[in-house]
């Protein structure tokens, strides 16, 4: 058994703060752009725009990051203090927020340019695992999305929050939805998928529901919203929705390759 006591900031120069949460969007982030740009990309045009994209990414993923964690998590709250949307140091994230964002982002990208939008997600959705395993580490340190009392031998303490040994869910989430994740979407792409456009996005988003639906079992649900029904979370709601979007790519672009 672990007790976790990490202080949240990594570095203090003098009055900045530095805290692991911002170094982990910036490692996902420079780590997917240098595996995308000079590893993933095999499309000319879009290896010539790929700077200009991680721009639209990174905004799309901050705003739709926080504008779902409000919406989906705390509207009541941030109805009623609707400035404090802004304050983003606050925390409040949703990843599934910040995929939509990052989908809209990606549809605005790909008709200024004239790409195909599933050829530039494919991309994202490689790297998006790199992003997943810094952010859940980040979580581990910060104490936060922990899981619920566990006698398992690898049960962790998170003093900042009580005396009870728990599941450390979040780096369940940073092995399945991280590092497993991304091996997955590797051997598929060794298996040619990246030519058909869109069976990378579906087949990313079906892994990464299943483990988020699964992992969040042993985790302890959002304190202002609890269980939504049947001891299902908010979490797992969004997930299965992502997970027929999945199914659905899947399915059709599989079917598209047989007629062809």
């Amino acid at each position: 058994m672990f007790i976790n006591n990490f202080d949240p900031v990594a570095l203090e120069i003098f009055s900045l703060e530095i805290r692991w949460y911002s170094l982990s969007y910036i490692a996902g982030i420079v780590g997917g752009w240098i595996l995308g740009k000079n590893i993933f990309v095999t499309n000319v045009r879009l290896k010539e725009k790929f700077d200009d994209y991680m721009t639209y990414l990174i905004i799309g993923i901050i705003i739709g990051g926080r504008l779902g964690y409000v919406f989906f998590y705390n509207p009541s709250y941030y109805s009623n203090n609707i400035i404090d949307i802004l304050k983003i140091w606050n925390g409040g994230m949703s990843f599934h927020g910040g995929l939509i964002g990052v989908i809209v982002a990606s549809i605005f990208f790909a008709k200024k340019n004239d790409l195909n939008i599933f050829s530039c997600l494919d991309i994202v959705s490689l790297v998006a695992p790199i992003g997943i395993f810094f952010g859940r580490l980040a979580n581990f340190i910060n104490s936060e999305l922990y899981g619920t009392q566990t006698s398992v031998f690898w049960a962790v303490k998170f003093v900042k929050v009580d005396n009870i040994y728990r599941h450390p869910t979040q780096l369940y989430e940073a092995f399945f939805e991280g590092l497993i994740l991304f091996l997955i979407l590797i051997y598929f792409r060794r298996k040619k998928l990246l030519s058909m456009p869109g069976l990378i996005s579906g087949l990313f988003l079906i892994f990464y529901s299943i483990f988020r639906i699964v992992i969040e079992i042993f985790r302890v649900p959002d304190e202002q919203l609890g269980y939504l029904f049947f001891q299902i979370t908010m979490g797992q709601t969004i997930s299965f929705i992502f997970l027929i979007i999945g199914f659905y790519l899947v399915i059709t672009k599989y079917e598209t390759k047989k007629n062809y």
